[in-house]
């Protein structure tokens, strides 16, 4: 997203559908260490702490059948067709 001259930046859509934000909506930015969250009406209290806690409860359930991270991401990507495999 690009930033205009007066610090705006447009939600996208798809992000303002599943929210509910609608013209007149409050929304609040939460500042962490490594990002920014957006939250709506104001229900930034315990958002880092919700999305930690969710975060925390679904770590170690992801299964790859074995294959290494690196693996994992080559498989989920694809075929390069960018690539020379020479």
């Amino acid at each position: 997203m690009r930033v205009t001259e007066k610090g705006q930046v447009t939600i996208p859509k798809e992000i303002r559908d599943r929210l509910g934000i609608k013209p007149g909506s409050n929304v609040e930015f939460v500042v962490a260490d490594k990002g920014v969250m957006l939250v709506k009406n104001g229900d930034a209290t315990d958002a880092f702490e919700d999305f930690d806690a969710w975060a925390r409860s679904v770590e170690g359930t992801f299964d790859t059948n074995g294959m290494t991270a690196d693996n994992y991401i080559d498989w989920l990507r694809g075929p390069r067709d960018d690539l020379d495999r020479h």
